[in-house]
């Protein structure tokens, strides 16, 4: 199965990249944010880290990958091959998030214990670095190097998370954020470790408008693709 192949050379490129080992370091900063903290302030910062944690190994580090494929132009030849678009950003999509489940499952383990939600908590990770990963992959796609879309990047990355942080910590309770798909998950991180009660429309909204637009951001990825990897490679 092609998609099984792709996965195994992801797989074998993450590892070769060294983003496992980057994903273990972050997890590592997060708890030396973390363990300092008493007890009772640690579910407070948490839904933060997790955030955070999403857009570290979502936004940066498909990014990464992209511009480590240009450099070793092995990007535009992924045209050539039988591997179908969806193959291909599936396969880089499921380890991620994998990869990203597992930092978020280990760190508040290890600095809770189990006195958590889990069922919030993996929704809102699997969602919130979907989220991150598809407009990371989406940004890079456009520019030739990672220094040049650093610095663009920084916007859509804010955009999608200031907004649902001044929500969540009550400097700006304005409906506007509920347009910010990432204010989600970072609600459910906020109900997992009983931070917030969410209503059941919010829970609803939580879970439906981020899927939403994880099918939108996945069309967007691929019309980018197909402008700035097939057209430019001459697929088309």
């Amino acid at each position: 199965m092609r998609l099984a192949s792709a996965l195994r050379l992801e797989l074998t490129l993450q590892v070769r990249q060294r983003f496992l080992h980057a994903a273990v370091f972050s997890g590592l900063i997060w708890l030396a944010v973390l363990l300092p903290l008493s007890r009772s302030l640690r579910p407070v910062a948490e839904p933060y880290i997790l955030l955070g944690d999403t857009c570290i190994i979502g936004f940066f580090f498909i990014a990464g990958t992209v511009f480590f494929e240009k450099q070793e132009r092995t990007l535009g030849a992924v045209i050539s091959t039988p591997l179908r678009f969806w193959e291909y950003l599936a396969a880089k999509l499921i380890l991620l998030v994998l990869i990203s489940l597992f930092v978020a499952l280990v760190v508040p383990v290890i600095s809770h214990g189990v006195g958590f939600e889990l069922l919030p908590l993996v929704v809102a990770t699997v969602l919130g670095t979907l989220l991150m990963l598809l407009v990371g992959f989406a940004t890079s796609l456009p520019f030739a190097s990672i220094s040049d879309w650093f610095l663009a990047a920084t916007i859509p990355l804010a955009a999608m998370t200031v907004p649902p942080v001044l929500y969540y910590s009550g400097v700006w309770p304005s409906v506007v954020t509920y347009l910010i798909p990432t204010q989600g998950p970072l609600l459910l991180f906020g109900d997992a470790f009983g931070q917030i009660s969410l209503a059941p429309w919010q829970v609803l909204y939580a879970i439906a408008y981020p899927s939403l637009c994880v099918v939108l951001l996945w069309l967007v990825a691929k019309a980018m693709f197909v402008r700035f990897v097939v057209a430019q490679s001459g697929g088309l």
